[in-house]
């Protein structure tokens, strides 16, 4: 079963303040939408996420837009407009069944994602909610005019999840605005069951409400750090392979693989956050299936078992130890070879070069040596 996430980027959020659109402000350390598209993107039962921006906001978008399963598609003029266009968006390789989010909700818990998929296995829609439980007064000139009964009041949270086509159609019968899919849906026909919402899967609306989200993210936050440390000898050759670019050189790195040391040591450096050892645990050099092998086989499988632990890799630093050659041509080519490979924006990955002042046998131009730290939070 395939199921795909849509969300809703494409408002200004003024009543959050800030000048910037909220969903582009900061919060913990990264923008409030990079949070939000992570939390579906990282989740095992989701294959493809729609993320609906502005067309002002392009430049914004296109870190999230380079990441492996995620799209974009410019917003309508109202909130349904903007999820209809991420509906069609996906209508040629339509999923069984689709989640709408709001972006403004970054602090959303994998449980409610989970409790949405889960009822979906019997019900045409599904919905989070939390019950009103304070009382509820109207008012009037700031003056209490009257009590409302809270009885069956639910305060309503997104994801809201759908099978595809059910909501596909609605939308494009659907005339005027809609406060959320499940109007859309309900005016369908289709049922629409509750599930358990959580408090901390706050809406940020107003400025007091990033600080919300900033202690909810930060509270959940589980960061790991690795270290990794590979060396190879010089041998015969006529090029070296350093962080997946091929560099010409009057000799080769000797090794049992292709002999990437940046990449080795990067590769080590996320098992060793993870606790999971090093490269030779997953892939013996014993084993002749791994002779002359390239390390983005390794390094990929580093970076999948990350994910399927349920973390991100927040950013990874390399540092090569030589004489030559000199890395600085390179350092950019490297930088988007490994940010491809690991399935992260360039920005996040760093590709540095030091020699040793001739020291050691780094510096007798024996070997290369590379030095990487890998940085890891838990969604």
């Amino acid at each position: 079963m395939r199921i795909a996430a849509i969300i809703v980027a494409a408002g200004r959020g003024s009543r959050a303040g800030g000048g910037l659109p909220k969903q582009w402000r900061h919060i913990a350390g990264r923008p409030v939408a990079d949070w939000t598209v992570q939390a579906f993107a990282s989740h095992p039962a989701i294959s493809q996420v729609v993320l609906v921006h502005h067309a002002d906001d392009m430049e914004l978008a296109a870190p999230l837009l380079a990441l492996p399963g995620v799209t974009g598609v410019h917003g309508g003029d109202t909130r349904n407009g903007s999820v209809r266009n991420g509906l069609e968006a996906l209508a040629d390789t339509a999923p069984d069944l689709v989640l709408i989010h709001d972006v403004a909700r970054p602090c959303v818990p994998a449980s409610v994602i989970d409790a949405v998929i889960d009822a979906l296995s019997d019900a045409p829609g599904a919905a989070p909610a939390l019950p009103v439980t304070d009382a509820l007064w109207r008012g009037d000139h700031g003056q209490v005019s009257g009590v409302q009964d809270r009885t069956g009041l639910f305060r309503a949270q997104t994801p809201q999840g759908f099978r595809f086509a059910d909501l596909l159609a609605a939308h494009r019968a659907f005339q005027g605005d809609a406060a959320d899919d499940v109007q859309v849906a309900r005016a369908a026909g289709l049922s629409v069951q509750i599930v358990d919402g959580h408090e901390d899967n706050l809406k940020i609306t107003h400025p007091g409400d990033f600080d919300r989200a900033e202690k909810i993210l930060r509270g959940q936050m589980d960061i790991r750090l690795g270290n990794g440390y590979d060396v190879h000898r010089f041998g015969d050759g006529d090029h070296v392979i350093l962080c997946g670019v091929k560099i010409p050189h009057g000799r080769g790195l000797q090794g049992h693989s292709d002999a990437d040391v940046g990449m080795h040591a990067v590769t080590d450096a996320l098992y060793g956050a993870l606790a999971e050892g090093d490269i030779g645990r997953h892939f013996p050099p014993s084993d002749p299936q791994w002779k002359g092998a390239a390390s983005e086989i390794f390094l990929r499988h580093a970076a999948d078992l990350v994910r399927e632990r349920g973390f991100q890799i927040s950013n990874i630093d390399c540092t090569l130890v030589c004489e030559y050659p000199k890395v600085g041509p390179h350092a950019a080519a490297m930088q988007a070879e490994m940010a491809r490979i690991m399935g992260l924006t360039p920005d996040r990955v760093s590709i540095k070069a030091t020699t040793s002042e001739r020291l050691g046998f780094t510096g007798r131009e024996e070997g290369i040596a590379a030095l990487a730290t890998a940085a890891l939070v838990k969604l």
